[in-house]
């Protein structure tokens, strides 16, 4: 299909079109919105259309965030886990998510849909939180209607630029799609390689949940530093006999422990992501004994699961 024959599509069926791709994009699927909402913007007519756009993608939006949203009330953290699975770079997913939502609290809805990935976590989060549906229902729609209405915005206003650039694609077309087939391919390889050397770094000895148990519960029990963040640890409490720590600084709750005694790190990331970095980090600064608890949370012995826990 060439592209006059998809703006023809667009402005034939602008809402149904808007509304079908906002929503598959907001459900997590790998179909950009934004182009979308430029030559849509470059089209519309008047002020009743334009409001009719802009209230079908935060319709679609807000529908595709609250079914996040009670996914989340309904599976809690562990929905967050299961999304970051499907991220080409785990390692990263749940600690920059977790990091994002504890400092922006309810603004990450507004702010979410302007960060690559996010938008899909944010709502889950927001509902094993058990933030309020209503004020969730606000921040969302606020989102949406932020984001997508710049980009209808920025397309109106630069109509006549794009009117140009899809006729120059429309003659193009196929130099073009070599060009985004080379950024796409190159992108994909860089991830590829960050997968490739997580994959390196996670190649350490790990302890298996009963060893752990048994370390436990022996007359030297190791250090055991729970990484989870906030949202895990506000839905469960800290893990029996561990202390809290972050990711990126655990040698903070290390405190006076010898470099050369026994430390257990566990996360509930996919891979064990968060355990595998924050033992890095200790051995980075001279600890010799550290070693990531092997499926992490998840695994936990039941004798060291905390009070709070429902799993």
């Amino acid at each position: 299909m060439e592209i006059n024959e998809i703006t023809q599509a667009i402005r034939q069926d602008a809402v149904l079109v808007v509304f079908v791709n906002v929503f598959l994009q907001q459900l997590g699927l790998p179909i950009p919105a934004i182009p979308t909402l430029l030559v849509v913007g470059s089209l519309v007519t008047g002020f009743g259309e334009t409001a009719l756009i802009i209230a079908t993608l935060v319709t679609a939006s807000v529908i595709a965030d609250w079914i996040w949203y009670l996914s989340g009330r309904a599976f809690g953290y562990r929905i967050l886990s299961r999304l970051c699975k499907l991220s080409i770079n785990p390692a990263s997913c749940v600690t920059q998510t977790e990091e994002r939502f504890g400092q922006w609290g309810l603004w990450s809805l507004v702010v979410a849909k302007f960060v690559p990935g996010f938008s899909t976590v944010a709502p889950p989060i927001a509902g094993a939180l058990r933030l309020s549906l209503p004020g969730f229902l606000a921040a969302a729609a606020a989102g949406a209607l932020l984001w997508g209405g710049s980009a209808i915005a920025a397309g109106w206003f630069f109509r006549s630029e794009l009117q140009t650039l899809l006729a120059s694609l429309n003659h193009h077309g196929s130099r073009v799609a070599l060009v985004l087939l080379g950024g796409l391919a190159l992108w994909l390889a860089w991830k590829l390689w960050q997968k490739y050397r997580f994959g390196k770094l996670s190649a350490i000895p790990h302890v298996t949940p009963d060893e752990l148990a048994a370390a436990m519960a022996s007359d030297d029990p190791p250090l055991l530093l729970d990484l989870r963040g906030a949202v895990a640890l506000a839905e469960t409490g800290v893990v029996r006999g561990a202390v809290a720590a972050e990711h990126d600084n655990p040698l903070a709750a290390v405190g006076s422990w010898p470099k050369s005694a026994a430390i257990v790190t566990l996360c509930a990331c996919p891979q064990d992501a968060g355990a595998v970095q924050a033992a890095h980090i200790l051995m980075r600064q001279g600890f010799t004994a550290v070693r990531p608890l092997r499926g992490g949370f998840d695994a936990l012995p039941e004798i060291l699961r905390p009070a709070g826990n429902t799993g």
